[in-house]
């Protein structure tokens, strides 16, 4: 190796510094990190801008692009942006713009474009050289006065330039458009909200800085996604107001429909928030291929320009909620939210909650508008002297015009004029700029006025200068500018779930008839469809059914009462009466097996009206009594059953050859009245019945043969004693005296309660009523009947009794059902003309 080799080499080995490969590469990471964090992902709380978006909007607004220009080509825009401020790819710039002209990614888009810029199915806009944009108008809220000084601008990436670190922003954008972005080691999701409600809100603070979150909240109800869609659940929107983390669910927004052919169609109009509804609506079809989402048939997009429109066709025994609660649970139709609140303060991430977020804003329009008014005040000085120079050259206009004429050239003029009339070096060299035109009389008027003017706005900028409340007065015209400019109505509408708020405070507490016919199909109705008739009216048509089926069950209850379900296993299921399926008074309803788990062999046998299970007074303090076809009789606190649960529970053990038949709630201290189809009754105390729990048996009730059985139970209380009605299945009844039944020990025979005979039918029902009451009766074609108890007088209880429905040769009675003091309209629909010959025939049944 030559010499010189060896000294060069020499050379380079001492400019080789030994570093730590660890130490190096923290190093290197910590600065990539800052740089992502404070450069790339995360959105200044200031203007609610990351630095591309913040860069894409000034430079538009420098190339001219505004709201009331022609578009430009978005190529063109990406240029510019690229050249001058954002070194980065030329599809980071396109991307973003693109999105920030989307209305279903941005609740006010920030940029209007012009050509394909994709779908919310997730189609690609089409290439940058097809498509054009210009800034929407609000946008240029955002960068307002933006040349009065009210920001502080830097180099840009290659010191040819500047850039604003910050726009002045007149509205929340922040809140109003949210953001997203991932850092390094931390991440931002951030909800858009509502303009109108974003500006209430933040005048709220203004007006009173001690205002809590909670009062807020009363302005900034919730997010409201450009998608529109319902919150579901309000916990997780207080938790993000509060603490600036927190995860909002959103459902779709769907409708039932029926098509002229009868087949039930869900609609949805509005989906979450992010939503791809292409890739949503392939995914629900196959799970409706793997039969893991039952009822539905077809599934359409009829979206077009009007608006979103996906059909779900339904198979006919399906039932709508089910469906669509099913839907919500395993698609995209119920999705989540999870808001991050974290932004960059003062260039350091912190983690933001609702107020946090309105005063960081509220202290950045304050420093705006104190940096505008010192601009203005600034450039309203300037003027202001130079226009004392004009005056002081026109009251001196001959002295002034000589000298000019006798200077040599315009220094020499000028140093005259700043000697002469003691001028500033600004007002000389106006006075010398100055046209010949402004030395007529009308022009120094107008320059004697323009500088009253300007003083008297010298005075107001100054004054706003001193005064604090001014300025936040200003700050508040300016916001209550913007609402009136830009605000609009809610789209995403806000349904409390069962944590906080349940569904039942959305509906009505208003009475229902429950029907449950005899092959279980549900329903309620509200009460105000039937309408009162007279006694032996042939009455209207209640419920459809088929050939073999018929009402077996039908009772009032309020639309919020806890619903306990009674089987003839003797199982027992839970459900709040607004959770049943609605129909008009002539629908058959629903199968009850859609609601409960019921067993296909088992059958409804009793529904017991609840009003609440969470009462400890209520639930220890009342009792379930059962009774049991054989006369078995049972009583169990209700506490018992005080806890639903899913696939119900065993409610009383069953014997062999036996059924449950009736379940009544009491106080402890009824009187329990058991009858039999041969028209046998027997009245105990309950106390003769001890408390069992709830897998017990039961005790013997009421002593009859194999042949006969228990058709009803009655509680009632001796201190207000009721009439007992009784009916049989030829439409025969009649009301006694509770006293004409004596009291006995329970296990009894009983007494005649009503005189069976071939043209009255066997017994088949026993209600406890009093004046003012009303009954529902139907029979097994279907024809219902309301009447009151009025019309049906006091009788012994062995006689036979008067009609009370016209039945044909082959009709029975299936359901009667007492009304308790409810008021209604009296129309007869047919009762007046059969009044007459009843009662003739009552007469003879009597006799």
């Amino acid at each position: 190796m030559a010499d010189g080799d060896i000294d060069n080499l020499s050379s380079s080995e001492e400019n080789i510094i030994p570093i730590n490969i660890e130490e190096e590469m923290r190093g290197a990471y910590i600065d990539y990190s800052m740089s992502v964090i404070i450069s790339r992902a995360l959105p200044d709380v200031r203007d609610g801008l990351k630095p591309v978006h913040r860069r894409i909007l000034y430079g538009m607004d420098e190339l001219g692009v505004n709201y009331n220009k022609s578009y430009k080509k978005c190529a063109r825009i990406v240029g510019d942006v690229l050249g001058k401020y954002h070194p980065h790819g030329d599809t980071a710039v396109y991307d973003t713009m693109v999105r920030m002209a989307q209305d279903w990614s941005m609740r006010y888009p920030l940029v209007d474009g012009q050509g394909n810029f994709g779908s919310v199915d997730g189609d690609s806009p089409a290439a940058m050289r097809y498509t054009e944009a210009r800034l929407r108008r609000i946008s240029e809220e955002l960068l307002a006065d933006i040349r009065k000084n009210t920001v502080t601008y830097v180099p840009n990436y290659d010191d040819s330039t500047e850039e604003p670190s910050v726009l002045p922003s007149k509205i929340p954008n922040l809140l109003v458009n949210g953001a997203s972005g991932i850092a390094v080691g931390m991440a931002t999701n951030m909800a858009p909200h509502n303009l109108t409600e974003v500006v209430n809100g933040t005048i709220a603070y203004i007006e009173d800085n001690e205002i809590t979150i909670e009062g807020l909240m009363e302005h900034v109800t919730a997010p409201d996604f450009p998608t529109g869609a319902t919150i579901y659940g309000y916990q997780g929107v207080r938790a993000a107001f509060e603490t600036g983390r927190g995860r909002v669910v959103l459902r779709a927004k769907a409708e039932f429909d029926t098509t002229s052919t009868g087949r039930e169609q869900i609609i949805v109009t509005e989906i979450p928030y992010q939503v791809n509804k292409a890739t949503m609506i392939e995914k629900t079809a196959a799970l409706i291929n793997e039969k893991k989402i039952e009822g539905i048939v077809d599934i359409r997009d009829e979206s077009d320009k009007q608006g979103m429109r996906v059909v779900y066709d339904l198979k006919k025994d399906a039932i709508p909620n089910i469906v669509l609660n099913n839907l919500y649970k395993q698609t995209a139709l119920q999705s989540s939210f999870s808001v991050n609140n974290v932004a960059l303060v003062k260039g350091r991430p912190k983690t933001l909650n609702l107020k946090d977020l309105i005063v960081h804003f509220v202290d950045h329009r304050h420093e705006v508008v104190v940096r505008r008014t010192q601009y203005e005040l600034d450039e309203a000085e300037r003027r202001a002297h130079i226009l004392e120079g004009y005056l002081i050259a026109l009251d001196n206009l001959d002295e002034v015009i000589n000298l000019i004429r006798s200077s040599k050239d315009p220094d020499e003029a000028r140093i005259g004029l700043i000697e002469k009339f003691s001028l500033s070096e600004i007002q000389a060299k106006a006075i010398l700029d100055m046209r010949l035109q402004r030395l007529t009389g009308l022009e120094r008027d107008k320059i004697q006025k323009e500088y009253e003017e300007i003083q008297a706005l010298i005075k107001e900028l100054n004054e706003i200068l001193g005064d604090e409340g001014r300025r936040m007065q200003i700050i508040k015209d300016e916001l209550l500018e913007m609402k009136e400019r830009y605000g609009d109505e809610r789209r995403s509408d806000i349904q409390h779930s069962a944590d906080e708020f349940t569904a039942e405070d959305m509906i009505p507490d208003e009475d229902m008839v429950i029907t449950i016919s005899h092959q279980g199909y549900i329903k309620r109705t509200p009460l105000i469809e039937y309408r009162t008739q007279g006694r032996g009216g042939v009455g209207s048509r209640a419920a459809t059914s088929k050939d073999d089926d018929f009402t077996e069950h039908l009772f009032i209850a309020s639309a919020h009462n806890y619903l306990l379900i009674f089987t003839e296993f003797g199982k027992v299921f839970w459900k709040k009466v607004w959770e049943l399926p609605e129909g008009s008074k002539a629908s058959k309803g629903r199968p009850i097996q859609n609601l409960i788990n019921i067993e296909s062999e088992d059958k409804v046998r009793s529904v017991i009206n609840v009003k609440t299970l969470e009462d400890p007074d209520y639930i220890n303090n009342n009792f379930l009594v059962m009774c049991t076809q054989r006369g078995v009789i049972k009583k169990t606190s209700l506490e018992a059953y005080s806890r639903p649960r899913k696939n119900g529970i065993n409610a009383i053990t069953i014997r062999e050859n036996d059924k449950l038949l009736n379940v009544r709630l009491t106080d402890g201290d009824s009187h329990i009245v058991i009858a039999s189809n041969t028209g046998k009754a027997i009245n105990f105390h309950e106390k003769d019945v001890r408390s069992m729990g709830r897998m017990a048996a039961g005790v013997k009730g009421i002593n009859i043969t194999d042949k006969e059985f228990v058709v009803g139970m009655v509680c009632v209380d001796y201190k207000n004693p009721p009439n007992l009605l009784v009916v049989s299945e030829k439409g025969y009844g009649k009301r006694s005296d509770l006293e004409d039944y004596r009291i006995t020990k329970r296990g009894g025979k009983g007494v005649k309660t009503l005189n069976v005979t071939d043209k009255t039918g066997q017994l088949v029902a026993i209600k406890d009523v009093i004046d003012g009451d009303e009954l529902m009766i139907i029979n097994r074609s279907g024809i219902a009947i309301r009447m009151s108890v009025d019309n049906l007088r006091v009788m012994g209880r062995a006689t036979q009794g008067v009609r009370l429905i016209k039945l044909n040769d082959e009709d029975e009675i299936s359901a009667v059902e007492k009304i308790s003091n409810i008021g209604n309209d009296n129309e007869e629909d047919g009762g007046e003309e059969n009044s007459a010959s009843d009662q003739n025939e009552n007469q003879k049944d009597n006799e």
